[in-house]
């Protein structure tokens, strides 16, 4: 009996030693796989326990203190972080396959970003150009006395410029320019206002009869309009006149109102183009003071080219204007209708609309033929109209204004509508030279971009190596 407890203890010895070569062997074939460093699987607490042989039988104090240690035994010992493992093993081959999640920046398709670019880009654009429509509107009669000085200062500025080159200083050539103007737009409002005031009581006159007239005929017209139900209108509208007092009083105060911001607008524009062509180029050269200087080069070019267009534009709308004035003028006069003289005037001044002006101006000539003259008149003036216009349109504009303020005509219409909702009458007189020169401001940055580039390209080409080797560092 005594041989048992050793051959215990050399059985424990043996499965010790068995368990330590079997995982020095399984650490070989994890590093020749290429695994790295390997874990022990099995914690020390989980071996094979060792076999000692038996010890002498302990005391009762001692059996009651609690087990005796054993130095041979293995104790569990909690692992410190200078041990822990260097990765963490892979899981195993059973484990179900879990895809990592993608960065959502990757997610978002491409053209659903290129279009979150673009439209936050366009909402700032928008923002911008709301914002800047609001202050034109709250200084609209600033802003419109300001660029009716400068559509001025361009149909008069080539007059100074010839008074200079004839000997006078620039102050008089000035002062001679601004008062002729003025002058002239003077006696020409004058003469309007003459010439309506002398023939309102004949043109009065004439509204009775075309009213009679045309009570003649709705009454022998196939209608079968009754004497009764025409009184009946008459009355109608002469209620709903009075019943309306108080509105047509505010809107007389409100055109009084408008009269007063008139002549305030005016003012402004006479102040302005007496300064614009007297100071026109220290104006200008302070204004690309106001420019960055890497844009002062391309700003500098574009301006000369933007005033030769509005130049252009002035000066053709005007003479097209004279010729359609002249005209139509000539032919209303010779078919009798009443003042042939003041309608030419109002066409004049609507061609500086466009086509919305030729169409008003024209509407304006045939009612009046149709009111004092009847049908066959206001036929006769609808076709001189609509010929002069299509000779207009056809030949005039293009030869006279020609490629210098070329605008598409669905933008025409759409800046008139624009200019128009913006800042009435005004808005859409000046939308489309400013839409001519915006145009051409355009293409100019754009061509001075492109040259300045190829420049930049040609410089760095022909340049010696180390000088282009130090201009990219």
């Amino acid at each position: 009996m005594s041989r048992v407890p050793s051959l215990l203890g050399r059985l424990g010895a043996g499965l010790t030693r068995m368990g330590e070569r079997l995982d020095e062997r399984r650490a070989e074939a994890d590093a020749e796989a290429g695994a790295g460093p390997v874990v022990d699987p099995a914690p020390p607490a989980f071996r094979a326990p060792s076999l000692a042989p038996a010890s002498e039988p302990r005391s009762a104090e001692a059996e009651a203190a609690g087990p005796e240690p054993d130095a041979k035994s293995p104790v569990p010992v909690a692992p410190s972080d200078e041990h822990a493992p260097d990765h963490v093993p892979p899981p195993p081959a059973y484990a179900p396959a879990v895809a990592a999640r993608p960065d959502p920046v990757d997610a978002v398709p491409w053209s659903m970003r290129v279009a979150a670019e673009v439209g936050w880009r366009l909402l700032v654009l928008a923002g911008t150009l709301y914002v800047l429509t609001q202050v034109i509107s709250a200084i609209r009669l600033v802003v419109l006395a300001f660029v009716a000085a400068l559509l001025i200062t361009a149909l008069l500025q080539p007059t100074v410029a010839r008074l200079k080159r004839m000997g006078l200083p620039r102050g008089v050539a000035t002062a001679v320019t601004a008062i002729s103007g003025f002058v002239i737009m003077g006696l020409v409002g004058w003469f309007v206002v003459w010439q309506v005031m002398d023939n309102l009581d004949d043109l009065s006159n004439k509204v009775r009869d075309g009213i009679e007239e045309l009570k003649r005929w709705a009454l022998n017209s196939p209608f079968h309009v009754t004497e009764d139900q025409i009184n009946q209108i008459a009355k109608n509208l002469s209620d709903t006149i009075g019943s309306n007092t108080n509105e047509i009083t505010s809107a007389g105060l409100q055109g009084v109102t408008v009269l007063v911001e008139v002549l305030t607008g005016i003012l402004l524009a006479m102040f302005s183009t007496l300064f614009l062509l007297y100071d026109g180029p220290k104006i200008w050269q302070w204004v690309l003071k106001l420019v960055p200087a890497a844009a002062r080069p391309g700003v500098a070019g574009a301006g000369p080219q933007a005033w030769r267009t509005l130049t252009a534009y002035v000066r053709g709308t005007v003479i097209v204007a004279l010729i359609d004035a002249i005209c139509i003028g000539v032919g209303i006069y010779f078919l009798g209708v009443p003042m042939a003289v003041p309608l030419a005037v109002f066409i004049f001044l609507f061609a500086f609309i466009p086509l919305v002006g030729a169409v008003v101006s024209g509407a304006l000539a045939v009612v009046v033929a149709l009111v004092t003259d009847g049908v066959f008149n206001a036929l006769m003036v609808l076709i001189v109209v609509l010929a002069v216009q299509q000779i207009e349109g056809h030949v005039l504009q293009p030869f006279i204004l020609g490629r210098a303020v070329r605008v598409h005509p669905l933008a025409v219409v759409l800046s008139v509508a624009a200019g128009g909702l913006v800042a009435g009458i005004g808005g859409a007189v000046v939308a489309v030279p400013l839409v001519a020169v915006t145009n051409t401001v355009v293409g100019y940055l754009r061509a001075h971009a492109r040259e300045s580039a190829l420049r930049s390209a040609v410089a760095v080409t022909e340049a010696p190596p180390a000088v282009a080797a130090a201009d990219r560092e």
